[in-house]
């Protein structure tokens, strides 16, 4: 049962495992179905092991964690969820096809020659090729990271929730950069459509521009996305019960500032873009649990890579910005 695992350093240190990973073996949550704490994860559960309360009228402080040495073991995995929790709620999710985790720094992926036409041929003819290689250039990852600097006597009394707010925070200004690259990969290649100024017609005719795919999300910068919403096209149309935008012709609508500021991106995010990451966050976790907070760092080593070229196009407005 949850209330008799050992926690200790070690578990953080477990090669290729996160810590909730090693939880679970310890603490199968399939071992709790059909009772009060199916729900919660093998972390959750040592959280209620130790009456630690994250949210709520009742949250605690800082410094409950701290309460033993086993519970102080639990903090760092608290950090990272906090800054994890902000890192996915950005665009990430909304514009990457896939997932890959790469066990080195650089990342070979595969690409496919697809040009022959898909057409009918004749009995016995040889069919039309499509074809997958290596990839003849490889995708560097790079490392994005934040330095934390915070004593313990200067947050051990701040609440639980507030605290995970500002942690949540760090994680979205973390994503904001890793998004830029993805950006660049995403405009890199393609040649634009142009107009001198954006109107309706020109997101039209971008939605034109996609053949076999479908153009599934917009992306512009604040600036541009304004002008969006303002066309008239547009004054019927509300957010959907998750707040997104969707333009007439079923696109969503994503704001960021990481876009180009005279370009708006359209993709089919099925099929557009990879993310490629050599590890989840990474924290400084002895630091964590010893409460030397002066110094934490917290990183993400990652990169992008355009897996179908069709899948992406751009707009590119040339003045009247």
């Amino acid at each position: 049962m949850y209330n008799d695992i050992k926690l200790e350093k070690g578990l953080y240190n477990l090669s290729g495992k996160s810590f909730t990973a090693a939880l679970e073996e310890l603490d199968p949550s399939s071992g709790y179905a059909g009772t009060p704490l199916e729900k919660l994860d093998a972390f959750e559960r040592q959280l209620k092991r130790f009456n630690i309360r994250v949210s709520g009228s009742e949250c605690d402080r800082v410094e409950k964690f701290f309460s033993s040495t086993e519970s102080a073991v639990l903090f760092p995995e608290f950090v990272t969820r906090c800054i994890r929790k902000g890192f996915d709620e950005t665009i990430l999710s909304s514009v990457c096809a896939a997932k890959t985790i790469s066990g080195s720094g650089q990342y070979l992926g595969c690409t496919l020659d697809d040009s022959a036409q898909y057409t009918t041929s004749d009995e016995a003819a040889t069919l039309p090729t499509a074809t997958v290689r290596e990839s003849s250039t490889a995708t560097v990852l790079a490392k994005y990271g934040r330095l934390i600097s915070a004593s313990y006597e200067a947050i051990r009394q701040q609440r639980l929730d507030v605290f995970g707010v500002m942690l949540r925070s760090i994680g979205v200004k973390l994503a904001g950069s890793v998004v830029s690259e993805a950006m660049t990969v995403l405009v890199t290649g393609v040649t634009p459509v142009t107009t001198s100024s954006l109107t309706y017609a020109d997101l039209a005719a971008l939605y034109g521009e996609f053949d076999c795919f479908d153009m599934t999300t917009v992306i512009a910068s604040p600036e541009l996305a304004s002008q969006i919403v303002a066309m008239d096209q547009l004054k019927d149309c509300n957010a959907d019960n998750g707040g997104k935008i969707r333009l007439p012709f079923g696109s969503e609508l994503i704001k960021t500032s990481a876009a180009p500021e005279n370009k708006i991106i359209g993709i089919d995010r099925n099929f557009a873009l990879e993310f490629i990451t050599s590890s989840d966050l990474v924290m400084e976790t002895d630091k964590l649990i010893d409460r030397q907070l002066d110094q934490i760092t917290v990183s993400i080593t990652c990169g992008f890579r355009k897996i179908t070229p069709e899948a992406v196009k751009v707009l590119s407005i040339t003045s009247g910005t």
